[in-house]
């Protein structure tokens, strides 16, 4: 069984090149996919390049989205719900690129699908005992230094199927986050209800937000909930303050309705080296800027 690692990109050198170290003695392929426009639509420079990644450039396929997807609405009172639409259909729009690049792979190779600071543990013996065609990985979920543990809820964050069950990555990453009883009737009428699927505990970490106050405002004013976030108010000082006082300030656990997310004063902890991957304790020295010491 082949192991095919697929991630989207924006800028993210940082965590793109972690992701490659980590995963390397696993993965037999990385799809990268990149698009000329952010989800919000803005039109951006492609940032990928492949030449500063040589020691992995032999498994990396680069793929570039060079044009808006179809359907795409006009906003021109600027309403939230239209740059949510829109917002999706450039996600789905990059996943779905991916299928092509998979004709060429076996039934049974294995299909992952992340966002890039979606790290799956494929050491989990939940990983390695497991019989299932679909995967799901419970993700440690940590924020702004590589030691920062959000532990108010788990993450789902990759997802993984073998080729014969995968009818597209959309669908793949929309897949809901728990394994349903085969009696369940819904699932005969919801392609997105599994029976046949196996979360990963242990599954791996998501490093979210792994970057400057700026960097993280211009995330959040492109990224597919920008609509959320250009509500909101919160400035760059603002998100200074939160990473300096080991501060979530968008509440993860808020109703879909609800219209304020940036509303939450949750406090970080400061989580032990071991929880890590190897790969970040071992080269803890060259990325010391991204692990908070001052406990």
């Amino acid at each position: 069984m082949k192991v095919i690692d697929c991630t989207t990109y924006y800028s993210e050198d940082l965590m793109i090149d972690i992701r490659f170290n980590i995963l390397d003695k696993y993965v037999d392929k990385f799809i990268i996919v990149e698009s000329k426009y952010s989800h919000s639509g803005k039109l951006k420079k492609l940032n990928f390049n492949i030449n500063n990644f040589q020691k992995f450039k032999d498994k990396i396929e680069y793929l570039v989205i060079e044009d808006e997807p179809e359907g795409i609405s006009e906003n021109k009172d600027n309403l939230s719900e239209i740059k949510r639409k829109n917002s999706l259909l450039r996600i789905e729009q990059s996943y779905d690129a991916i299928m092509n690049s998979l004709q060429d792979f076996n039934e049974n190779d294995l299909i992952c699908l992340s966002d890039n600071d979606e790290i799956p543990n494929f050491e989990s013996e939940f990983f390695k005992n497991c019989k299932n065609d679909i995967l799901i990985f419970e993700q440690l979920f940590f924020y702004y230094k590589f030691n920062l543990f959000y532990d108010l809820i788990p993450w789902y964050g990759t997802k993984a199927c073998k080729k014969k069950k995968l009818l597209s990555m959309t669908w793949l990453r929309n897949l809901k986050n728990k394994k349903y009883p085969a009696w369940r009737l819904d699932t005969y009428f919801s392609k997105l209800k599994q029976t046949n699927l196996q979360i990963v505990k242990n599954g791996g970490w998501h490093f979210t937000n792994v970057k400057t106050a700026e960097d993280i405002f211009i995330k959040y004013s492109n990224f597919g909930h920008h609509d959320e976030f250009d509500n909101s108010g919160v400035t760059v000082k603002d998100i200074e303050n939160c990473i300096e006082n080991r501060i979530v300030n968008y509440n993860h656990k808020a109703d879909k309705s609800e219209k304020d997310k940036y509303n939450a004063n949750y406090k970080l902890k400061i989580i032990d080296d071991k929880f890590l991957p190897d790969y970040l304790i071992i080269n803890k020295e060259k990325y010391k800027d991204w692990f908070d010491n001052n406990k």
